[in-house]
């Protein structure tokens, strides 16, 4: 999968642009989202069981956006799972306490709320996330938290075979490359949107949808999220397995937290919003 992803951007970025920029644009796109999924793969241990070759095989930072270690760590720490969705202790939460979201320009509400539907959350979430990480962690950096500023430095060095190559091999213009790296990070949008909700059990947080299509593919089936949060240390490629040898187990699990498959996300959530923005939970005390 490796090898299949690097070879879709290669190809993506040199052969293809002189027949087709829109199509080169799209096939990047798909190859950095892919490349981002393989990330999160390797960060669970995968495909070796040596922590550093892992990093290694996704060290080049084709996505531009994102350091590797800061995607490993605030992910870690997304998987206590008593902490799920908690707007503090969750680095992935999307929500907020209502005294924070009260003290919140209207004008930046009502950014959020645009980005609390699927297609908000498709063409902001890359800014709002971006915006997000940068203030935090240059936050961190004045602390002195440890790993965040060493985070950015590999990244500033992962990023250099990225510049190399299309500077020097790649037909793509580099614009339509960073746009390409922009809607890659849009894709895993549609992913993350619907991971999660508010819930009193944890478990019941999690969500499966039952898709073996495209984008189960494009995220190496982590739409059985109750199962990857269930089993964090099993490879992408045995996730359905796990879930068909007893999915009712799962679906009682999650409270049955349950999507058919995208085409039923895209259909209820194009331009509505799944959740409030403001923790119900803690919005009733």
């Amino acid at each position: 999968m490796l090898l299949a992803c690097y070879g879709l951007l290669a190809i993506a970025t040199t052969i293809v642009p002189p027949v087709s920029n829109l199509l080169a644009f799209a096939l990047a796109t798909i190859a950095i989202a892919l490349h981002s999924s393989l990330q999160h793969e390797a960060l669970h241990g995968h495909p070796t069981r040596h922590s550093g070759l892992n990093e290694a095989l996704v060290f080049p930072a084709i996505g531009l956006l994102i350091p590797y270690r800061r995607f490993r760590d605030l992910h870690l720490a997304h998987h206590v799972d008593t902490r799920l969705t908690d707007p503090y202790d969750d680095p992935e939460s999307n929500f907020f306490c209502p005294d924070d979201w009260a003290r919140m320009p209207r004008w930046v509400q009502l950014i959020y709320r645009l980005n609390n539907t699927l297609a908000g959350r498709i063409l902001l979430g890359p800014a709002l996330s971006m915006i997000c990480m940068v203030k935090s962690d240059l936050q961190a950096v004045r602390r002195g938290e440890p790993g965040v500023a060493q985070a950015w430095a590999l990244h500033a060095i992962g990023l250099v075979p990225v510049i190399w190559w299309l500077a020097t091999i790649a037909t793509m213009p580099v614009w339509i490359y960073a746009a390409a790296a922009y809607f890659g990070f849009g894709l895993l949008k549609i992913r993350t949107y619907l991971e999660h909700r508010a819930h009193e059990s944890p478990a019941g947080r999690t969500v499966i949808i039952e898709d073996r299509g495209f984008f189960a593919w494009l995220f190496l089936n982590n739409n059985y999220h109750i199962v990857h949060h269930s089993h964090p240390g099993a490879p992408w490629y045995r996730m359905q397995a796990y879930y068909y040898a007893d999915p009712l187990k799962y679906q009682a699990l999650n409270d049955a937290y349950v999507y058919r498959n995208y085409r039923e996300i895209f259909a209820r959530h194009l331009f509505r919003a799944k959740d409030p923005l403001v923790h119900p939970m803690l919005d009733q005390g």
